[in-house]
């Protein structure tokens, strides 16, 4: 009998549990986060970046960006890589979207 108390206890617990945690939301900070995915504040403008020679025939540069990451804009350096034939690369971009920014993401595009 001890052991069907020891698992109601048990199930009870885990119930309270869930039921406490079930109301637990973490929401980013206020004024920079919009429903649908984009922020308030503006990225800043590009460092300065020195783009060099590329390493081996068919690379291509991919320039850097500012992404956003734990409530700000962090830059992502630019680096070489291969590039794909018939296609060329569109950079990531920061575009205006509902009263905030949205991130475009860096893509391929056939020519």
């Amino acid at each position: 009998m001890d052991s069907f108390k020891a698992f109601k206890a048990l199930a009870a617990t885990a119930i309270l549990s869930g039921s406490l945690l079930s109301g637990c939301i973490v929401a980013p900070p206020p004024g920079y986060y919009y429903p649908g995915g984009y922020v308030a504040v503006a990225p800043p403008p590009p460092p300065v970046e020195v783009v060099g020679v590329a390493p081996t025939p068919g690379y291509i540069w991919f320039p850097g960006f500012w992404g956003w990451e734990g409530g700000a804009h962090v830059w992502h350096a630019g680096y070489w890589g291969p590039g794909r034939p018939g296609y060329y690369w569109a950079p990531h971009a920061w575009v205006r979207y509902g009263g905030g920014w949205r991130l475009s993401p860096g893509h391929w595009v056939r020519r």
